[in-house]
């Protein structure tokens, strides 16, 4: 069963594989659920699948990876549309948990985690509609040309505007959406349908 059909996409990033392995097992069991989880090894593999699969939770280990920089990933791939959630199998300091979306331990009840990955979601979904609503058609427009590659002075040429206004409107969508990456715009805008892939263009080169 799909994301879309009402299932949740996970991914489980964890340096063990019996421990990654047994936590895909255990989503694929939980009732109600209807999980479609995936597991990645390594931080650069999790990068990858966030970036071209847009799953909506993450289950990570805090030690991943040595040590998983929740903030510094989000703010590296714009992951405000994804949910991170510490997976957690021994006792760790809570100071390393605050910027995850939420927490488990391994030996929780499977049924406690599954809620609270629907609650997670759930609430993902109404931040997304929020989100899109908020934004202006200007900032709509914007969102889509930046999408497509181009410039700010471009953007400005062809909505007819200041290139101040445009970075003002830019740092207000940043603001209202908390993505802050270009990659992370352009899942919003797939996502919401403001764009269609083949209108989306590599960067050029510098």
């Amino acid at each position: 069963m799909s994301a879309d059909s009402g299932g949740i996409k996970v991914v489980v990033a964890d340096n063990s594989v019996i421990v990654r392995s047994g936590m895909v097992a255990a989503l694929k069991r939980m009732a109600g659920l209807h999980a479609t989880p995936f597991e990645v090894q390594t931080t650069e593999s999790l990068r990858n699948y966030v970036l071209l699969h847009s799953p909506q939770v993450v289950i990570a280990s805090p030690t991943f990876g040595g040590y998983f920089d929740v903030h510094s990933f989000k703010e590296n791939e714009g992951a405000a549309q994804v949910k991170y959630v510490a997976m957690l199998s021994s006792v760790i300091d809570k100071s390393l948990l605050k910027d995850y979306d939420d927490t488990f331990s391994i030996y929780d009840d499977p049924g406690e985690i599954a809620g609270k990955l629907k609650r997670l979601v759930r609430s993902k979904k109404s931040a997304q509609v929020s989100g899109h609503e908020a934004l202006s058609e200007r900032e709509r427009e914007i969102v889509v040309c930046v999408v497509k590659g181009m410039t700010n002075k471009e953007i400005a040429d062809q909505l007819c505007l200041s290139i101040h206004t445009v970075i003002t409107h830019r740092r207000n969508i940043s603001h209202k959406l908390q993505i802050h990456s270009p990659a992370g715009l352009t899942i919003y805008a797939i996502v919401n349908k403001l764009i269609e892939i083949t209108d989306i263009k590599e960067p050029a080169a510098k």
